[in-house]
């Protein structure tokens, strides 16, 4: 698939990213199956993450109604990303084919495809031939194949040029009137609060607005020394990353602007060649004019805005004033972005200085975020806390101050501390904790209305028992070790600050070892326009999708994947998970502690078996930077297994006082290999770690003659046959 997103911008410009059925291409297909008298045929173009097939004749379904391959790697991507023609008679004997989808699964032996190029020359999608079983191309069949592909081409690349036409007409049209064009300048501007937007609004106004092809948009270096690109995405073709980065005493027409303060216009190319005669060789020769626009505020340039045409003209006097008011419009746009954001980043540090840190408990893991609107620069009502009551109980709290204001965040610090209080000074349930917040709430005077929830997490028998009460916030989730999420749905009480008696009601369930409790604010996944049983949805969907995530990198993931760039509210998200203890209990003298997973056959199990591990190891009480690097090592013993090995996949961890030794068992007799790989080779370092980092590895073979294949310590018998991949690190 290209990676060259203004080809991708292309496509959905001419309405070829869509998965729907295109007559013209169709045609295509139609005719190679019937000169070519082969049993399917496509037309496709590709798209991220998946390809779209315009044009299909014979493909069977669903795929010939969807008119979607989701399924990277596939034969017809290959094409794309070669940019050059491939056939072959039986892809099944070919080894870098073999394993392809379509050969692998939808049973594709022959095929034959040309690829499909855009106006610039980049192949972005393929006419294909294929067979369900071996076939040798004739040269008659490959070349109608060639002649029908250069067809496809020249479809694309006339309804690309219509396209421009229409934008160029559209352009035109916008100049004339320069006046509107100057007010709509202003509202584009209006809502741009961030450096992001309001490279967008340059970039949009730049290409849809002045008529450039090109635009990209430079910020003056901190130090005042250079200017740097923030981005090359609709910068000239085949401009060097190089050289997105400037220093201003360069010979180069980007410095030169941001160095003087005057604006540069070039009618041509090889004007500015003459001019600057080093940017010849880095610049794209078949671009025409050039205009460099120096935006300055308090008489500073602080950036410089980059706009290239593909033909030659001249700054008349309507584009001049146009290129001049989009630079001045950018410098106070530029001006409140920064204020806004300097704003944001105070109010954020305020916001977490208020957030206390969350308690060390053994056999528990807990991690939090708190993520503020990206739409407001004042911090907001969402809040987390934990206090380890004592050594078997912990409470855990979350909760939703109505407002976004000043006032809404101090109230959020009263009722967080008067909270945090109850909770470690009187041993009661979460309903009657919440009880006594909202007397106190309003008692004192505070009247704050908002939500929260507060659970008890209490160590019963090796189990956890969780007892939670809410008031009229959304429901805990439970990520189960088996990679369900259970929503603890219940009738919520009261929000706080409406009616201080009303009654509350706790609620009761267990977690296990692997369970992990997730308490949210609703800005986590709330979306306008869904109901809550929707949202909530899809937040069980990505949860569960996150099993094998670490907890310290769950509520940072989950924020990520579900709060949109424009976060409309503030978000604090708590994870706490079960750890799983060793079975044997931790070691002591003359008796390790030992432990035994088994895995499965496949990458996804894995991470979650590393954080057992990590669980084991905690609850056998190794310090935090030892288990580092155990995860390091632990990390790779397990992938080269399941990558490399035979099942069923068995991983052993034992504690002394002196040292922990992790094994990982599996059916295959290959022996690992330390290896010297180059810088360009992605694999092979698994076994260095190994090498540089314990204090001893080895592996140990089973069924077979006793053969040391271990290093700096003795072999150890086993009863299967296979071998077992050990390290050691010494405690001390």
């Amino acid at each position: 698939m290209p990676t060259d997103l203004q080809a991708l911008r292309d496509l959905e410009q001419v309405g070829l990213d869509a998965a729907t059925a295109d007559e013209a291409f169709d045609r295509f297909a139609r005719l190679v199956r019937r000169h070519l008298r082969v049993p399917a045929a496509v037309v496709h173009f590709a798209i991220p993450e998946s390809q779209v097939l315009a044009g299909a004749s014979g493909v069977p379904e669903p795929m010939q109604s969807d008119r979607l391959l989701q399924h990277p790697g596939t034969l017809t991507n290959v094409i794309t990303a070669r940019g050059e023609p491939v056939v072959t008679s039986d892809a099944r004997h070919d080894p870098t084919l073999r394993d392809n989808y379509l050969v692998r699964e939808m049973g594709l032996v022959a095929l034959a495809g040309y690829p499909v190029f855009d106006l610039r020359g980049r192949a972005v999608g393929a006419l294909c031939a294929v067979v369900d079983e071996p076939r040798e191309w004739s040269q008659d069949d490959l070349d109608s194949l060639a002649d029908l592909a250069a067809a496809c081409t020249a479809e694309l690349r006339l309804r690309a040029e219509r396209e421009r036409a229409r934008r160029i007409q559209e352009t035109a049209v916008r100049a004339n009137r320069r006046s509107r064009f100057l007010l709509s300048l202003s509202e584009a501007f209006a809502n741009a609060n961030t450096m992001d937007q309001v490279e967008e609004v340059i970039v949009e106004v730049g290409t849809a607005g002045i008529g450039a092809r090109y635009c990209a948009f430079a910020l003056a270096d901190a130090d005042g020394r250079g200017i740097t690109y923030r981005s090359l995405v609709h910068a000239e073709p085949q401009f060097p990353q190089r050289l997105r980065q400037t220093k201003l005493d360069e010979q180069r027409p980007l410095a030169e602007a941001a160095r003087t303060g005057r604006p540069l216009f070039f009618r041509t190319g090889d004007e500015m060649f003459s001019a600057f005669p080093g940017t010849e060789e880095l610049c794209d020769p078949e671009v025409g004019a050039r205009a460099y626009l120096p935006v300055v505020t308090a008489g500073e340039v602080v950036a410089v805005i980059m706009l290239a045409w593909e033909r030659d003209r001249g700054p008349d006097q309507d584009s001049y004033a146009l290129q001049t008011g989009l630079a001045h419009y950018t410098g106070h746009a530029l001006e409140r972005a920064r204020l806004l954001e300097e704003r944001r980043e105070s109010a954020k540090t305020l916001q977490r200085a208020m957030l206390s840190r969350l308690p060390e408990v053994p056999h528990l893991d807990m991690a939090a975020t708190y993520s503020p609107a990206t739409r407001s620069d004042q911090i907001g009502g969402d809040w987390y806390d934990a206090v380890a009551v004592d050594d078997d109980a912990t409470m855990f709290m979350i909760g939703d101050v109505t407002g976004h204001d000043m006032r809404a965040a101090a109230k959020m610090g009263q009722l967080r501390s008067l909270l945090r209080a109850f909770a470690w000074s009187h041993d009661e349930s979460p309903s009657a904790l919440l009880s006594l917040l909202d007397k106190a709430n309003s008692g004192l005077g505070l009247l704050a209305s908002g939500t929260a929830v507060v659970a008890r997490l209490e160590r019963v028998a090796g189990a956890y028992q969780l007892t939670w009460s809410t008031a009229g916030h959304p429901p805990p989730l439970v990520l189960r070790e088996d990679g369900t999420v259970e929503r603890l749905s219940v009738l919520p009480d009261m929000m706080l600050g409406v009616r201080p008696t009303s009654k509350r009601t706790d609620h009761v369930t267990s977690l296990r070892p692997g369970d992990t409790l997730l308490l949210y604010t609703d800005g986590l996944a709330e979306q306008r326009g869904t109901t809550p049983d929707q949202w909530l949805s899809r937040l069980q969907k990505t949860l569960g999708a996150l099993g094998d995530t670490a907890t310290a990198a769950l509520p940072v993931t989950l924020v990520r994947r579900l709060a949109s760039d424009d976060q409309r509210d503030d978000v604090a998200v708590l994870a706490v998970r079960v750890r799983a203890a060793a079975p044997s209990g931790p070691p002591s003298p003359g008796r390790p502690a030992t432990a035994e997973r088994k895995l499965a056959p496949s990458l996804c199990d894995v991470g979650p078996a590393r954080i057992w591990v990590d669980d084991v190891l905690e609850s056998c009480g190794v310090p935090m930077p030892l288990r580092r690097t155990v995860m390091l090592l632990t990390s790779e013993v397990l992938t080269n297994a399941v990558d490399h090995g035979q099942a069923p996949f068995t991983a052993t961890v034992e504690v002394d006082l002196d040292r922990l030794r992790v094994g990982v068992r599996d059916s295959s007799t290959v022996q690992p290999e330390l290896r010297d790989p180059t810088v360009t080779e992605f694999g092979g370092r698994g076994v260095q770690f190994l090498e540089r980092l314990a204090s001893r590895w080895g592996v140990d073979r089973h069924g077979g003659p006793a053969r040391p294949t271990h290093r700096n310590g003795p072999a150890r018998e086993g009863r299967r046959t296979g071998k077992t991949v050990w390290f050691e690190l010494d405690l001390g």
